[in-house]
Order: structure tokens, then sequence, then C-alpha cells
């Protein structure tokens, strides 16, 4: 294990909001889309919800979530590789309580909703093939299924900052994990680019992306801040914008240069260019991911 964060204060705070009583721990088949005739487009990302209802691109078709949540979604994580066309619906979302749910056909491999946690579920990242997944806490730690093997976690270690998300490298053999205060921990072959933990940032970072061919990695913060290391290309912010609402994830293009941020209401910006308002907005949308088609 690495630990690559320097000491900077950032206060945040992590509310976790229960939502009604039930099982987080079984596998869940497809979700239902409510549809409009035309057909859907090829999704090129997923956006979830607190909720666990997901949308792509398409602002006419909306994947319902689970039926019975004992907390509130947290994170979505979809496979990288495509393999065939089942792969691009395929997705799996996660709780707070470390509940995990497989939408699309996605295989159910585990779960966290019966480890007693020491810190909240905060986000996720699937294997390139889709044959497994990992969940990282606030805390650091992590837990891993399927064909995704555990490298390491922050797990036990005196962090300045919660942990806020995590990224898997290219060939699944490694895995990074980033802070509230841009502090970055890397694992197994994912090599160490810099971190923002000695940048006095402006606000807390949300999440962070990678590309399947690696090199490096993107962060971003709730203001829209971004933040490029190693090989990856700075393709703009919003950072310093006026924001409808707060930033709360990102994700890599796979087959453009390129990356999304997602704002707390379900705005979509690609690449810092072009707006896109799409998706539900009676619940705060709180991850995405990419899919092999992204």
């Amino acid at each position: 294990m690495k630990r690559l964060a320097a000491a900077v204060a950032v206060a945040v705070v992590i509310v976790v909001g229960f939502l009604v009583s039930g099982a987080a721990t079984q596998a869940l088949s497809a979700g239902t889309a409510a549809a409009l005739p035309g057909g859907p487009v090829t999704p090129q990302y997923w956006v979830t919800t607190s909720n666990g209802s997901a949308y792509d691109e398409d602002p006419r078709f909306v994947l319902s979530g689970p039926e019975h949540l004992n907390q509130p979604v947290v994170g979505i994580a979809a496979p990288s590789r495509y393999s065939s066309e089942s792969d691009l619906n395929r997705y799996w979302l996660v709780a707070a309580d470390g509940g995990v749910f497989s939408q699309g056909g996605a295989t159910f491999y585990g779960s966290a909703a019966n480890i007693h946690l020491n810190a909240p579920v905060v986000g996720m990242a699937a294997t390139p093939d889709g044959g497994g997944y990992w969940l990282v806490a606030a805390d650091g730690g992590v837990f891993s299924y399927g064909d995704a093997n555990f490298y390491g976690s922050a797990g036990g270690t005196n962090l300045n900052a919660p942990v806020v998300g995590m990224a898997a490298t290219g060939d699944g053999g490694g895995y990074w994990l980033v802070a509230a205060d841009g502090g970055v921990f890397s694992y197994g072959d994912a090599n160490f680019y810099g971190s923002a933990a000695n940048i006095n940032l402006n606000a807390p970072v949300v999440g962070m992306a990678s590309t399947p061919s690696g090199g490096g990695y993107w962060l971003v913060a709730a203001d829209g801040g971004v933040f490029t290391y190693g090989a990856m290309t700075f393709h703009g912010s919003r950072g310093g914008e006026s924001l409808s609402a707060p930033i709360v994830g990102m994700a890599a293009s796979i087959n453009y240069a390129g990356y999304y941020l997602v704002s707390a209401d379900g705005t979509i910006w690609y690449s810092a260019s072009g707006v896109y308002p799409i998706g539900p907005r009676n619940v705060p949308a709180v991850g995405m991911t990419i899919t092999p088609a992204g």
C-alpha cells in the first residue's frame, strides 16, 4: 500500500439519508424502461440517482431503481471492455450500506451489506470485462468481488479527508482512490502520477476517472474544477463558472477524447463544452459511469 496524500484540511460532511427499508443484498433484474416510441439510443454513459434510477443521454428513457433500499445509492459502475451488445446495458449500483444491485443482465458477485462497516460506502469500480467489482468506503476500505482482486486499501490509515471515489486501471490489475482533499492512493499496477492534496482547493474533490489505456487520471471538484495527471489531457473545466448544482461525478470517454461531468441536478457536460440538461430532477444525481460505447 502506498499512501500518497498530504496534509490539507478540507471540511467535508458525508450526509447519508435513509430511504425505505428492505434488503439490499440480492441481485436485481434489469430495470423497467419508461420508454417513448422511437427506440433508445446506444448508451454512452449511465447516470444514477440516490433512489437508483438510471438514465443515459436519451432523456426519453429512464430505468427504474431497486424497489427497496436500506440506504441511498451512492455509486454506479459498468464494464469498459466490449464483447457483445449486452455489455452496453450492464451496470451495477451500490448503496451507502454496501448493498449491490445488478442491472441490465449484470451478474451479482456479492455485497458488503451484511458487513459491519466502519464508514459508509462511497463508490465502486468494475473490472474491464465486467467479471467483478470493487467497493470503496469513506475510510478507504476496499471490498472486492468476482474477478476483482484485492490490492490493498487505505482502511486503518489516518486520512486527512474521507475517500470519495475510485477508478480502476485498464487491465484491472490495480486501482486508485481519491480523497476529498485531492489526495490520491494507488494500489496494484496503478501508478501514482500526482495529487491535488497540496493545492488550496476552492471546493472538495468528488470523483476521478481514467481511461483503459491508463497512463494517468483526472480529478474533479464540486465546483467543476478538473485536475489532470500523467498522460491525460486537460479538456477544460467548469471551475469559476456559475453552476446550477454542484458536480458529483465524472466519467472518461473510452472512444473519444474527453470526459463527462455530472452535477447533482443531472446536468451533463462533455469535455466542458456543451450542456445537456437531461434526466429526472426530483431526486439528486449521485454519480455516473461510461459504457463500452462511450
